[in-house]
């Protein structure tokens, strides 16, 4: 699902959180986040493992999410992957293609803070 070439430029705590996703391999995705990591996910915050596994079970291996990773940029300690999603949560009102940008931070082999939000498209004038 993922272009290999992507993910080869991805730390490896970033490239596992991938590979669980796809898997819906929930005991893998939450170990992959440090004890005191925050995921804000489009614009609601879990803070900590047990409420990142609770956002987990529910939101992530619950909804079958998937990502097709798209694009990868690092910017100032900051991994920031652009993903093509999918699964089974409701769509009423997202596009028949949901993009979503992840913002990714890594320390000592965990992902520390997971920011996922909808971007629109860059206006004309930027």
């Amino acid at each position: 699902m993922t272009d290999a070439n992507l993910t080869a430029a991805l730390p490896a705590p970033v490239a596992e959180y991938v590979r669980a996703c796809n898997a819906f391999d929930a005991d893998a995705l939450s170990a992959v986040f440090a004890e005191d990591a925050l995921v804000n996910d489009i614009r609601r915050e879990f803070r900590g493992r047990p409420a990142i596994r609770r956002w987990i079970d529910r939101e992530i291996t619950g909804d079958k999410v998937t990502l097709d990773v798209r694009g990868v940029r690092h910017q100032h300690g900051t991994t920031i992957v652009d993903a093509l999603v999918d699964g089974e949560y409701d769509k009423t009102g997202l596009p028949a293609e949901l993009f979503l940008t992840h913002y990714f931070n890594v320390a000592e082999g965990h992902l520390t803070q997971l920011i996922i939000i909808h971007n629109s498209a860059t206006p004309a004038w930027a």
